[in-house]
């Protein structure tokens, strides 16, 4: 428990630290700032693989699985990669939404940060619930790796089609149960006009991205739970991945046209992650193969994607 409290009181000590100081007055977020966060969060997130394997020689955490330091320390990284990449996808989405609602750059942060707060605690619940139902109930398994073989071959099959978040279940709930309005005083989630307090278009693209969030979190939490289902691995490598990724949507938000052929990446991570959950009873997968095809899948999507992209320029 000691372990729990220090990792939470950190993300809360980097989460006070960003809106309170590094991002205390809004701004446009450039390129150069962007890649600086980036880099700095993904090297925590890689640093971090060297005190789980502290951690877990130490015998300073639980180990229900009885991991060995290095087989924790691989499950820990595959799973973050797992999640990296499938936050990427989530990029694309909350470009739209932020595109719909008009909202300026020098206030998207600001949502960003509540949203993953938000984000946090969504995915802490269903980790939490999607362990306790592989360990009570191992047929679990079956159905968790069946869907995300079934999201793979959606994703692969379905025509793309424009994501319009005006015309979502979610905004048009909230306007049926609140006073909305297209006026934002700064970076004011509400705003009072007349004798009513209506939500500005920040609160609402926070909302949407919040539901967005826990619909991709329906991919997210079964994929790395085909990895492993040790609640501090699987919990760490979410947060880290969430963490990351409001500097990495400023980062890849004006080139994400570059990466077409990412996808097809998603496609066979999601595959593969679910054959080696429906398989788990009958086969182990070697930690290497998986961290192997994961980092592989990725580097080949974006060098593709590259290619494309140089060949469309010359």
């Amino acid at each position: 428990m000691v372990v729990w409290a220090v990792f939470l009181l950190a993300i809360v000590l980097f989460l006070a630290l960003d809106l309170g100081v590094f991002n205390k007055n809004p701004h446009v977020i450039s390129v150069k700032e962007a890649s600086i966060w980036t880099s700095v969060w993904v090297g925590m997130s890689f640093i971090f693989s060297g005190v789980i394997y502290w951690l877990y020689s130490n015998g300073l955490i639980d180990n229900l699985d009885e991991l060995t330091p290095r087989e924790a320390t691989l499950k820990y990284i595959t799973g973050y990669l797992i999640e990296l990449s499938l936050s990427i996808d989530n990029i694309f989405v909350i470009a739209v939404i932020f595109a719909s609602f008009q909202i300026p750059q020098k206030y998207q942060h600001r949502v960003l940060f509540w949203g993953i707060l938000g984000a946090i605690v969504f995915r802490a619940l269903m980790i939490f619930f999607g362990v306790i139902l592989i360990k009570k109930f191992t047929f679990t398994t079956y159905i968790f790796g069946t869907f995300l073989i079934y999201t793979a071959l959606k994703m692969l099959f379905s025509k793309e089609e424009a994501f319009n978040p005006k015309k979502s279940f979610v905004y048009r709930s909230l306007r049926k149960v609140m006073p909305v309005t297209t006026h934002m005083d700064g970076q004011k989630f509400f705003v009072r006009l007349k004798h009513i307090k209506a939500a500005t278009p920040l609160f609402i693209a926070l909302i949407v991205i919040e539901f967005t969030d826990i619909l991709f979190a329906l991919d997210s939490v079964p994929a790395i739970l085909a990895i492993t289902s040790d609640p501090f691995l699987v919990f760490s490598s979410n947060i880290f991945a969430i963490l990351g990724l409001r500097s990495m949507y400023f980062f890849l938000a004006n080139m994400l046209d570059r990466f077409s052929y990412l996808k097809y990446s998603l496609v066979a991570i999601l595959t593969f992650v679910g054959v080696k959950l429906i398989l788990v009873h009958h086969y182990k997968f070697p930690e290497w193969l998986s961290l192997g095809f994961i980092a592989a899948a990725l580097a080949g999507g974006i060098l593709a994607s590259l290619a494309k992209k140089r060949k469309t320029v010359q």
